[in-house]
């Protein structure tokens, strides 16, 4: 099965991804090689959840009081 880039992930499937890992890694059943490339992966989907989480932090700080968004400029 191909994987989706991280970056076109949402951060629940993000999430999903990395706990399913998480369960591999566990199992102590899986080659160096495998446990490696597993840990990368799983580092790149805790990355993305991180930065989807700071956005949705951003976005609810940036909040006006009559509930409307206001906007930032793109970083």
């Amino acid at each position: 099965m191909e994987q989706k880039k991280v970056e076109a992930l949402t951060f629940e499937e993000a999430l999903a991804e990395l706990e399913k890992i998480v369960a591999q890694l566990e199992t102590g059943d899986l080659t160096l090689e495998a446990s490696l490339s597993l840990f990368e992966r799983g580092q790149k989907l805790a990355v993305r959840c991180n930065t989807q989480l700071e956005q949705a932090s951003i976005r609810i700080e940036q909040l006006t009081t009559d509930g409307e968004i206001v906007e930032l400029p793109s970083l």
